[in-house]
């Protein structure tokens, strides 16, 4: 199947429903595991780990420069809107190319999810991070110019359309149609 990239002008007409997501109990649609690079397995259920991040994904195996050539602690987990996806990515089968690990329909904007939060998601809790997650050549040859242009934005950056980094502060199982809500 061919995927059709969409036009800047397309994205920003869909401002109003990709800031209509919940604030707050919102939904898993979708957990991919990156076991290698450029290897993706969608899952029925992940296992959410504090020192693995989501078991079995390439995570784990990827250094750093900044942590001494270990894995960044603070990109242990990512997260990546729903809307945003089905906007850039079309198809739900072209979802996984993101290279996010958790795909939910939730307002990831800086002002409903400052870094420190707490999310519960599944039977795990994950904390967003200050750590940046932006967009990369890899994003712009999988989805396009125009979507790593909109993201990109100023207005993109604060609603995170690229998405947020996270990692695990209590383990445990997530799935597809669980509940992502903020813990107090």
């Amino acid at each position: 199947m061919t995927q059709v990239m969409a036009t800047f002008e397309e994205l920003e007409a869909a401002l109003d429903e990709l800031r209509s997501a919940p604030a707050d109990g919102g939904t898993v649609e979708l957990v991919v595991r990156r076991p290698a690079e450029n290897e993706r397995e969608v899952l029925d259920e992940g296992t959410l780990d504090t020192g693995e991040g989501l078991v079995g994904d390439a995570w784990i195996n990827r250094g750093s420069r900044r942590h001494g050539g270990n894995p960044n602690p603070n990109a242990q987990l990512t997260l990546t809107g729903s809307r945003i996806a089905a906007l850039v990515a079309g198809e739900r089968e072209h979802w996984p190319l993101a290279g996010d690990q958790l795909f939910v329909d939730l307002d990831l904007s800086d002002e409903n999810l400052p870094p420190g939060t707490r999310l519960a998601v599944g039977s795990a809790v994950i904390e967003v991070t200050a750590e940046p997650h932006t967009g990369c050549d890899k994003y712009r040859t999988r989805f396009g110019l125009e979507a790593l242009r909109f993201i990109s934005t100023p207005t993109g950056k604060s609603l995170n359309l690229r998405g947020v980094n996270t990692r695990v502060v209590e383990s445990g199982v997530v799935r597809p149609g669980d509940t992502i809500r903020k813990v107090a």
